[in-house]
């Protein structure tokens, strides 16, 4: 395989922006086994009261994750992350003003290989979200399995990360005032298998308890797509059916996280790597869809705002996709 090579006189600007999203894959991918590894061998050392000190916090902070958890405005306002935000480049676009007296529910579409979009807009301040919604306080939703780990949980807490958890959703949507807005990558670790360039097939079609917590708690739902997302790694191909599939659905349903097979171009070369193309993620977000508080929704009520919810996606993607790169024969496919 020929090998091409960045060239030497590429501007510091980007290099610094390579940079940024190099420690955004590191803490992604490695960061969680580091803090861990680290934890263990703090307790073995002669330093193990840190260690114990640490344990009888995590202890005692346990539920943080599911009430709210504890971001930090510093941390989200770190320069790094607007050479991340510029390695794409990455936007947000607002197409209507919330109201923050209301609480909301983002329903996050496509997931992508590692949800760059969603961290960038929500995890950070570098796209301007609280200058485009002023009085709103974004949540990324992550697995629960994530905030089990020593220290790792503080860091990804302090972006304003919390538990997907069905818990951590209802306390984030039922808080009284309003102005909370609960971020969830609907299609989940699963859709992250068919994520590769060109793919627009959603799995929404049975992603429905959202939608139930929802109608309970009287949230908001808000179709938001990133256009782009998908564009930014390309992956094994993993036919449905194929033994590598197989493989990748028996790992998440073990370990309850996907193992996508991706690839794109390295720090100094465009060959290959784990560093994601330089492509641009346009995050839209939608028009509200008005939900009336149901304390015990039925099936009828669920299916009924279920289809609204689609529907309200599919005009949100139609309407910009010339925007943003696409073609008229392109459209969504839910699964």
């Amino acid at each position: 395989m020929k090998i091409e090579f960045a060239p030497l006189n590429i501007p510091l600007q980007r290099r610094l922006q390579t940079a940024a999203v190099l420690q955004w894959i590191f803490s992604f991918l490695a960061l969680a086994q580091c803090c861990l590894a680290g934890f263990v061998l703090l307790a073995l050392s002669d330093w193990w009261l840190l260690a114990l000190l640490y344990a009888g916090w995590l202890w005692l902070d346990w539920d943080t994750p599911t009430s709210g958890g504890r971001r930090s405005g510093w941390i989200r306002s770190w320069t790094v992350w607007e050479y991340f935000r510029d390695y794409f480049p990455l936007r947000l676009i607002k197409t209507v003003d919330l109201d923050p007296k209301k609480n909301y529910i983002f329903g996050f579409h496509p997931h992508g290989v590692l949800v760059a979009g969603a961290f960038g807009n929500f995890c950070t301040e570098a796209t301007g979200f609280s200058r485009l919604f002023p009085g709103l306080t974004p949540h990324l939703l992550m697995l629960p399995f994530w905030f089990r780990v020593p220290l790792f949980r503080d860091y990804i807490m302090s972006g304003g990360l919390v538990s997907s958890c069905k818990s951590s959703l209802s306390y984030l949507v039922s808080r009284p005032g309003g102005g909370n807005v609960a971020v969830i990558a609907v299609g989940g670790a699963p859709e992250s298998l068919d994520a590769r360039p060109g793919a627009l097939t959603l799995q929404v079609r049975n992603r429905k308890g959202f939608i139930k917590l929802a109608l309970k708690h009287g949230a908001q739902l808000v179709p938001v797509f990133s256009f782009g997302e998908n564009e930014l790694f390309d992956q094994m191909e993993n036919p449905t059916g194929s033994p590598l599939r197989r493989l990748q659905n028996r790992l998440q349903c073990i370990m309850g996280v996907a193992l996508p097979l991706f690839h794109a171009r390295g720090v100094f070369q465009y060959s290959f790597g784990l560093i994601p193309y330089r492509k641009s993620i346009h995050t839209v977000v939608g028009k509200p869809i008005s939900v009336i508080q149901t304390p015990s929704p039925s099936r009828d009520d669920i299916e009924s705002l279920h289809k609204v919810y689609m529907q309200s996606l599919i005009d949100l993607f139609e309407q910009h996709k010339h925007t943003y790169g696409l073609d008229e024969h392109q459209h969504l496919t839910f699964i």
